[in-house]
């Protein structure tokens, strides 16, 4: 949809983490700076017609505004502003994921975002030296170091 209200985005650099993607993401875009909080979703899709013959993946954050003042690239924006949520869910002029992402982050400011999110944790990896991340809904402490005391 041309001239509709989304979230901003864009593609990874080879090796760039999601997380780190999205920080820089909205930089570009909107000049605020963020932080990393969770996976929010993810959107797969076949064959789209932009996306280089390849499977897209379109994965969606939840950041922590770190500034405020918008100073949008016009390359890339026609226009963008902080939004409430509820006037975005209920805009005509949104994309279908937008609207969606936003009764999401609705759900989850109202009713605890532990309720939506998929945090990240690093973990050590198989390989010497090597790190993965791994994201999931939180554990109950009680779970995290369950298989220590069976």
């Amino acid at each position: 949809m041309k001239n509709a209200w989304k979230f901003p985005g864009g593609l990874s650099e080879p090796g760039e983490d999601i997380g780190d993607t999205a920080v820089r993401e909205v930089w570009e875009e909107t000049g605020i700076k963020s932080e990393f909080k969770a996976l929010l979703s993810i959107r797969q899709q076949h064959g789209a017609p932009n996306a280089f013959g390849k499977s897209d993946m379109y994965i969606i954050c939840r950041l922590k505004p770190l500034s405020f003042h918008i100073n949008f690239c016009p390359h890339e924006c026609l226009k963008c502003e902080w939004m409430n949520l509820t006037d975005l869910a209920e805009a005509d002029d949104t994309t279908p994921i937008t609207r969606r992402v936003a009764n999401l982050l609705l759900y989850g400011h109202r009713e605890g975002f532990e309720k939506i999110d998929l945090s990240m944790r690093e973990l050590p990896s198989v390989h010497r030296g090597l790190f993965y991340k791994l994201y999931h809904k939180e554990l109950p402490e009680l779970y995290e170091n369950i298989a220590r005391m069976d």
